[in-house]
């Protein structure tokens, strides 16, 4: 009697008392709530193409507590499709450092074939499901990979309390504009509850929030310009950058070789990213904000100006050029053999003659010439908002003392007079000191990025107009009237790469970087041309220039790795550049018909 009378207490407090409790536990058992992923925002260039979009994608999922083991599972799901060791290896190792209720992928981009194949046997594979889902797409792969950049799976050193990262095949930007905007780009979560049977088995959808599309970032180059740079550009080890010289707004940032992204946003095989790690011409380095040069003579304006604007000299000055200059018992020689003769600033501009700069540069010094590079961006990075950006290298007397521990000599001072020795500059910087001088002296800088759209709203960047860097207009007339000739006048270094169309013409200026040091005895038997020598120890080519030369626009710089000549092969590819660039006028209108490399002809001098 009192076994029964404590029965029915028992039943009473279980199904009346307790009856709230456990109701809300078995709804809770029956509802799962997950996170969803919202679409990430779309990349598009200055007139709306799409650089970087979403796909649709199928994808197998594994959520280990609802296997009957894991091993197991990937087993029984490598009869029904192939599934290699790398992906088991990486289930395995997922499922060690996630929690068991994590959903796990196990492969993706799934054929129609192998999802029928899965789906077929889904009700003797608990724990698997198909998930459809979306996968980061670049529809110009390699000619905007490093501009764009790609995205990639969350690694254990990114994880951070946003639940998103828990995600199975969540990726996150790991380089170029996927990188710096990533948070913005991701979106926000979205949410659905759905009711599940005793295996974990989805049975059916209760309530769906989706979640908000990323911001979609409209950039200011021109897809159709960086199409034709990448073309232009080939195989070489390369860059070039092209800037509209009044509002500082990128067109092209070309970097070659390149590599395609897409291999990175559905997981690149080992011996892909071997091939890319090996290859000597660096793929997977952004050198036109990351590659770092000596100048060379492209810097030949910035010793003129701290010269003309320290009052060292005046646009009178000249220089008798021999083919060399004696410091001491070192003697410096100019790229000219036989010498120049009498030199003046103009004609030393445009016939890029050493011995000139190695004078002037001894009457500047060092620390002044150092002033002036940084009014025109060097020694800094630009803030383009790109990851990897290097700020190349102004050398300065105290810098010297300060990483060496001696101190600064004279024949140094004459070297960096020609842009060579310790200072250095990435391609971007050289575009900017082309543009600063174009446009008069204003201090414009760099940008990627010309509109967001947020919640369906145009929000357009608003940048402050470039402020003046208070340069005398004279001065930077007498440098351009130099830099006009480089190329137009038959005399100089350039002229072969000129522009010929009179409206498109075309103010620039070579440069010829060494990478070693020639020596007494190499230079008694005679120094050997660039393409005699090997890949590794030529001289890298440089080319900056603006245009049209009467009312500028657009200025550029081109590096060209270990290429040899400035005047024969980086000249000749700016001139491409900008011609392209002033017809397409992407700053003016929208471009339209296509594109098509131009007929080059050879160039000579530096």
């Amino acid at each position: 009697m009192g076994l029964a009378s404590a029965l029915a207490g028992r039943l009473y407090q279980l199904q009346v008392i307790d009856s709230d409790r456990y109701r809300m536990q078995a709804e809770e058992n029956r509802i799962n709530y997950q996170l969803l992923a919202p679409p990430r925002g779309r990349i598009l260039d200055r007139f709306g193409e799409a650089l970087a979009v979403n796909r649709q994608t199928y994808r197998l999922i594994l959520t280990p507590e609802q296997t009957l083991g894991i091993e197991e599972a990937l087993a029984a799901l490598g009869r029904i499709i192939t599934i290699d060791a790398g992906e088991v290896e990486h289930v395995l190792k997922e499922a060690r450092r996630s929690r068991s209720f994590v959903p796990i992928t196990v492969k993706e981009n799934l054929t129609w074939s192998e999802v029928a194949r899965i789906e077929v046997n889904v009700p003797s594979l608990p724990g698997v499901m198909i998930d459809v889902g979306q996968s980061r797409h670049y529809p110009f792969g390699p000619e905007a990979a490093h501009l764009v950049g790609y995205v990639g799976a969350v690694s254990e050193s990114e994880l951070t309390d946003d639940p998103l990262l828990t995600l199975p095949d969540f990726n996150i930007g790991k380089n170029g504009v996927e990188k710096s905007y990533d948070l913005v780009l991701r979106g926000s979560a979205g949410a659905r509850q759905v009711e599940v049977n005793a295996y974990g088995r989805i049975i059916r959808e209760l309530s769906r929030r989706d979640g908000e599309a990323g911001d979609e970032f409209m950039l200011t180059i021109d897809m159709g310009l960086q199409q034709y740079a990448s073309v232009r550009l080939g195989e070489e080890s390369a860059a070039a950058a092209v800037l509209d010289v009044h509002t500082g707004e990128v067109l092209v940032l070309a970097s070659t070789p390149s590599f395609d992204p897409n291999l990175f946003a559905t997981g690149i095989s080992h011996s892909d990213w071997q091939a890319l790690v090996d290859n000597p011409r660096a793929p997977l380095s952004n050198k036109v904000i990351s590659g770092q040069y000596p100048p060379g003579s492209t810097f030949k304006m910035i010793v003129a100006l701290a010269a003309l604007e320290g009052n060292h000299i005046t646009r009178h000055h000249r220089v008798f050029c021999p083919g060399h200059v004696q410091l001491g018992n070192r003697r410096f020689h100019c790229w000219r053999r036989g010498g120049h003769g009498s030199v003046g600033l103009v004609d030393g501009i445009y016939r890029s003659c050493d011995v000139f700069f190695y004078d002037v540069a001894r009457h500047v010094g060092v620390d002044g010439i150092a002033k002036m590079a940084r009014r025109f961006g060097f020694g800094e990075p630009l803030g383009l908002g790109l990851p990897g950006e290097r700020g190349g290298l102004v050398p300065t007397k105290d810098w010297k003392m300060a990483t060496y521990g001696v101190p600064w000599q004279k024949g140094e001072t004459l070297v960096v007079g020609i842009g060579q020795g310790y200072m250095l500059a990435t391609p971007l910087q050289l575009a900017v000191m082309a543009a600063r001088i174009a446009n008069g002296g204003l201090a414009v800088s760099p940008r990627l990025v010309r509109q967001v759209v947020r919640n369906g709203r145009s929000e357009p960047v608003e940048t402050l107009p470039p402020a003046s860097m208070n340069i005398s207009p004279t001065a930077l007339e007498l440098v351009a009237e130099g830099m006009t000739r480089v190329t137009n006048d038959p005399g100089g270094t350039a002229f072969r790469a000129r522009i010929p169309d009179e409206a498109y013409a075309m103010a620039g200026k070579t440069g010829s970087s060494q990478v070693r040091r020639i020596s007494k005895q190499e230079r008694a038997a005679g120094v050997k041309k660039n393409e005699e020598l090997p890949w590794k120890q030529r001289d890298h080519a440089l080319f900056v220039a603006f245009a049209p030369v009467g009312a500028p626009r657009y200025a550029v710089g081109v590096v060209v790795e270990l290429g040899g000549s400035g005047s024969r092969v980086a000249a000749p590819i700016a001139r491409d550049l900008l011609w392209e660039t002033q017809k397409r006028d992407p700053s003016g209108r929208t471009p339209t018909g296509p594109f098509s490399v131009a007929a080059l002809a050879p160039g000579d001098g530096e």
